[in-house]
């Protein structure tokens, strides 16, 4: 019960620190509705998710190269590497989640979708999320709330190493990046039907784009430019 509390507790307390953080968003909203000052805020802490998780490569590569030097060079390879390769590497993968999907960054077949109207581009989407997406991922949240329950409740530690580091903290963020990605679902359903009953895809956060996707709409304005 005490594990329960405990795991409920850090998925609770995230979601209210969000739901704090998009009433701020309502508040500070400026000269854009309720609703768009909404979808910026997911869209902002999709984001904050995906940049602190970026974090980690640098650490996994300062990690990676001490590892090839110690066992190489100083013929003493450390305990740790392999629990803390794997480790970073899945919460990258996690935390990156919500934030490639705000960015439109999951692989998709742009050779057809991009060439479509908007309004069709929306209703496909609108379609694969009811019917995939959110089935997907709540089932992910149900399964991973199991799983980091059962870490928590066994205090897991890792069985690659001796002194196997704690990896309970590191399975709880299944059900909670599952929670940020339905949040970020739903933006992304609510944008849909926008794009449906006005024909343009509604703004978006503005980051930074794939150098491929700059090269793509460069090439698109000039072929309407001398059309």
């Amino acid at each position: 019960m005490i594990v329960s509390a405990a795991l409920n507790a850090l998925l609770i307390g995230s979601f209210a620190l969000v739901g704090l953080y998009l009433a701020w968003c309502i508040v500070k909203r400026g000269s854009r509705s309720v609703l768009d000052a909404v979808l910026f805020g997911i869209d902002t802490v999709s984001t904050m998710l995906g940049k602190t998780g970026s974090w980690a490569i640098l650490i996994l590569t300062f990690a990676m190269s001490y590892e090839v030097f110690s066992r190489y060079l100083l013929q003493s390879p450390t305990e740790w590497a392999f629990d803390v390769s794997y480790i970073l590497y899945g919460a990258l993968f996690m935390l990156a989640g919500p934030y490639a999907l705000t960015r439109n960054a999951h692989v998709r077949g742009d050779f057809a979708y991009r060439s479509w109207k908007p309004r069709t581009q929306a209703g496909l989407d609108l379609v694969l999320y009811l019917l995939f997406f959110f089935p997907g991922i709540l089932a992910l949240c149900y399964a991973g709330y199991g799983f980091a329950a059962f870490s928590w409740m066994i205090g897991e530690h890792s069985s690659n190493s001796p002194n196997g580091p704690p990896v309970y903290h590191f399975k709880s963020l299944i059900p909670l990046v599952g929670g940020f990605m339905i949040l970020q679902g739903v933006a992304e359903v609510v944008r849909c039907v926008q794009c449906l009953q006005t024909g343009q895809w509604p703004e978006r956060l503005h980051d930074v784009e794939e150098t491929e996707k700059l090269i793509l709409e460069q090439a698109e304005a000039a072929q309407k430019g001398t059309a």
